[in-house]
């Protein structure tokens, strides 16, 4: 009779090195991508109320964007910095999912 030798992964935190086993789930999951903030998603499912600019439009930090109405409510898209709108996904009255790109800036 043999014995399963565990396979141990190593990870440095600060200065300590800790060793440990890892399972399926934490071994498949999708690593970590730091998000792009010039790409402004859809943070909630709904529908596009009302669209205040057009591409090529220059906003400032605070501009609302756009109204996504989710769950009986009116959600305000601000742009958050200064800048430009390179290209806008959505027009009024799409339904949108939640992640789904709505606005580019520059």
């Amino acid at each position: 009779m043999t014995a399963k030798r565990k396979k141990y992964e190593h990870f440095q935190v600060g200065d300590t090195v800790y060793r440990t086993t890892l399972n399926k789930m934490h071994k498949n999951r999708k690593p970590y991508v730091v998000p792009d903030t010039r790409k402004l998603d859809a943070f909630i499912p709904g529908t596009i109320l009302d669209i205040a600019f057009k591409d090529g439009d220059e906003v400032k930090e605070g501009d609302v964007i756009m109204y996504l109405e989710a769950m009986k409510m009116k959600n305000i898209i601000k742009a958050p910095f200064d800048g430009i709108i390179k290209t806008i996904h959505v027009k009024e009255g799409d339904l949108v999912s939640k992640n789904q790109l709505l606005v580019e800036l520059e």
